[in-house]
Parts: structure tokens; sequence; C-alpha cells
């Protein structure tokens, strides 16, 4: 079957496309862009005794950026929060944040905040599509969008909001012996959060949780 019109434009646009092996296996389990999904994350579950049943969540997207390098293979791009911000201060994310009036969507709320964040710009970016959205405790419903980075893209981390911007290979994030869980006590309870060793870095909570989501999906296919 010839390739459609619209797959060699988005190649033309985006040639570094081609580098990403994980293309084909990625467009089989992501929600199309023109769809994002619904529901209040596949963790709601989890989160039954702290957030109540019908509180209205707040909408946010992160970019989980993946970097074809023809040589370490395809890395993700993550970034470590400021220490001195409010929320989530020394976390390790990826780049995103609240969905705003003027974004058009969640689409448009992961762009905006990479470039605020990290100097990304829109067209150094090849979006692909979203994973399941996730809950967090804070009450936000955040729509991970699975994008192509351009490799020669060079991160400036915006300095009030991000400390550190770093890569890690995708298949270590994949292995499912990288991801431990952990007990820690939260509001009174034991509780067990997902958690990756990776050398200088913790890299938990919903960052682990989002990549787990990515993981399984792959594992279980189309």
């Amino acid at each position: 079957m010839m390739e459609s019109v619209l797959a060699v434009r988005a190649r033309e646009r985006h040639p570094f496309l081609d580098g990403l092996h994980e293309r084909q296996a990625l467009a089989g389990i992501l929600h199309p862009l023109r769809e994002p999904p619904t529901g209040d994350g596949w963790n709601r579950s989890e989160l039954a005794d702290l957030v109540p049943p019908g509180q209205a969540l707040a909408e946010a997207a992160v970019l989980v950026g993946l970097v074809p390098r023809p040589r370490a293979g395809t890395q993700v791009l993550l970034t470590r929060r400021n220490d001195g911000l409010r929320h989530h201060g020394g976390q390790v994310s990826f780049p995103g944040g609240r969905v705003e009036p003027g974004d058009g969507g969640v689409l448009g709320a992961a762009l905006r905040e990479s470039e605020e964040e990290v100097a990304l710009p829109a067209e150094r970016v090849a979006p692909l599509g979203y994973l399941d959205p996730f809950m967090t405790i804070s009450g936000f419903r955040v729509t991970p969008v699975v994008a192509v980075v351009d490799p020669g893209f060079v991160p400036r981390p915006h300095p009030d909001e991000v400390a550190e911007v770093f890569e890690v290979p995708f298949s270590f994030l994949m292995a499912p012996e990288n991801l431990r869980q952990v007990e820690m006590d939260f509001r009174g309870r034991r509780r067990s959060v997902l958690e990756y060793a990776w050398p200088g870095q913790r890299i938990w909570g919903a960052t682990a949780a989002i990549l787990y989501n990515l993981r399984r999906r792959l594992e279980e296919g189309p």
C-alpha cells in the first residue's frame, strides 16, 4: 500500500521521525491526536480516599519527548524541577503544566509548557498521540502527549522552573526489572509508589507511573 499523503508530509516536515525505531509500535497503542482520551485517569481507583468522587479536576498535560539518537538509541527527555518551587520542588518530571484557555487543548498546553520550560520550539516536535490520562493527588487530570523530539535540539532550561534537563534510555525505562515499588507514608497511611533507580536521579511518582503505563500499553499491543 502506498504511503498516505499525510505521512509523506509529516516526514518531510519532521525528517527526524525516521530515526525513531519504536514509531510503528507506538502508532498502534497511542490515542490518536484527533481524539484526546476521556475519563478521570487509569489510576482513579487508587486515589478513591484522597480525591472525593465528583471533585472537579484541573486539566494538565505533559510532553513525553522521545529523542532518536543514532548511536545511543531512543532517549526520553526529562527535567528536574527547581528546588525552590512550591509544588514538587526538586522532583524529576516531564515538561508540562496546567492547560490554559489559549492553549486549545492538552496538545497545545504540552507544547507551550515545553517551550517555556526548556526552550523547545514546537517546530522541533512531532506529536504521535496520547497515553491514558493520569490523576494526581493534587486534583489534576494529566494527559501525556508522546512526541518525537529533534535530536539536534539543545535545551535551555528556564532557571526559575527547571534545574536540569537530562535524558534516560527508552530501553532502560521500558525494562520491567528497572521499575520497583517503594513504600511511603502519606496522610497517615502507607502507600506504594513506583520508582526507577537511575544514577544520580530519582524518577518516581507520577513520572514513573506514566512511563509504566506506556510500557504496559506496548506489552499489551493494539
